[in-house]
């Protein structure tokens, strides 16, 4: 869809109250989409290696724009603490990752593709952008041994770790 002037503006304006928080040059992805009756607004930021990620939807893209920006700062404020805390503490202790799948069949369902830059990292820190990203898995490279991995959330609230054979 073509987007107004005005809309526009007013998500750079929004958005740019988000500068506070980084301090390089940072861009923002806005997709606006109307779905049914719902007005809904995806923004994606990627600083440095990591990505804040926030799609809302309501009545109007300006409330929409609200929740989403609102939704960022707080991601962004919780991944600035953890990272105040793990200076503080130093380092993670090594996790531990209960084995074995646990998934349900979906049914028939919508399938999006998404395509993103992919760097080597500790599981830590896939499990910390898996969850900035509010997503239940992220597949991955160890830093370690340049190996594909992915980290998933279980039900129980732990994680798991998948090493392909």
């Amino acid at each position: 869809m073509s987007v107004r002037d005005d809309l526009r503006e007013l998500a750079q304006k929004k958005l740019s109250a988000l500068n506070k928080y980084f301090s390089d040059d940072v861009t923002a992805n806005v997709t606006f989409k109307v779905r049914r009756d719902t007005e809904i607004i995806e923004v994606t930021i990627g600083m440095g290696n990591t990505l804040f990620r926030s799609e809302e939807g309501a009545d109007t893209f300006r409330t929409a724009l609200d929740k989403a920006v609102d939704t960022l700062e707080r991601q962004i404020r919780r991944n600035k603490t953890r990272l105040q805390k793990r200076i503080r503490e130093g380092a993670f202790a090594e996790p531990s990752f209960p084995e074995g799948p646990d998934y349900e069949e979906e049914p028939e369902f919508e399938i999006r593709t998404k395509t993103y830059p992919i760097r080597p990292m500790s599981v830590e820190e896939a499990i910390l952008q898996m969850n900035l990203l509010e997503h239940q898995f992220f597949v991955f490279v160890d830093d370690v041994d340049q190996e594909t991995r992915v980290v998933y959330r279980r039900k129980d609230g732990g994680y798991g770790l998948i090493i392909p054979e």
